[in-house]
């Protein structure tokens, strides 16, 4: 104990050099705070000014756009996919009431989307966000109940004729068929699917275009049954 009593005694000098590197530390630490908070306080103001001037912010503009292209692209992805709706028809009948549910949600969020970067106000961004939140889970329902379903609501006979028009489709999107082979499984599963399923404009004009000929923007191959 004497000894490092004598230490510190001896050494007593160090006390100054260390007590102002203390002091500098505690205020580069205090200067570094104090950057963070105004930092946080500027943003918390831009926050409240957009609010209390009623403008979006636009970063939630931003996410919900991309929130309601999520849900338009899972849908483009069975309005350009025969085989898919061949496979999940309930996503494309109009008789089913999730469809025209989920038809419908689509509709009031298309209409309510914000054009390019125009102000939206509170209010108007409100109507979207609900429209988009309600589009997206009438898709998940209608999917669900299409995947869960899928084909069973058809007689066998229909079922047939449906299984018959997945293998032309293949047939179709063979390359190493003909042309002539092509164009005729184009027209046979034309016919098949005529009357059993509703197809979207863009896949019927798909069909048309295999059937008369033009066969390079045919629709995507059916999956294995």
């Amino acid at each position: 104990m004497d000894g490092i009593t004598g230490a510190i005694g001896n050494n007593w000098w160090m006390v100054f050099p260390l007590g102002a590197l203390f002091i500098h530390w505690s205020r580069s630490g205090v200067r570094t705070l104090g950057r963070r908070h105004r930092r946080s306080l500027a943003r918390r103001r831009a926050r409240t000014g957009r609010a209390r001037a009623g403008v979006p912010d636009p970063g939630e503009v931003r996410r919900l756009t991309e929130a309601h292209e999520a849900v338009n692209r899972r849908w483009l992805d069975y309005e350009l996919d025969i085989g898919k709706l061949i496979d999940f028809p309930l996503m494309t009948d109009v008789r089913e009431p999730l469809t025209v549910a989920f038809l419908r949600a689509k509709r009031d969020a298309d209409g309510l989307r914000p054009e390019g970067s125009a102000p939206q106000t509170l209010a108007r961004l409100a109507e979207y966000r609900a429209a988009v939140r309600s589009f997206e889970a009438a898709f998940d329902v209608a999917e669900r109940e299409a995947r869960r379903i899928r084909d069973s609501h058809f007689a066998g006979p229909e079922r047939e004729r449906l299984a018959t028009a997945r293998t032309l489709l293949r047939i179709a999107a063979d390359e190493s068929a003909t042309p002539a082979e092509r164009q005729a499984a184009y027209r046979r599963a034309r016919r098949e699917l005529d009357g059993l399923i509703a197809l979207p404009d863009a896949a019927r004009a798909a069909l048309d275009q295999g059937a008369a000929g033009r066969l390079g923007g045919g629709p995507r191959p059916a999956p294995p049954a």
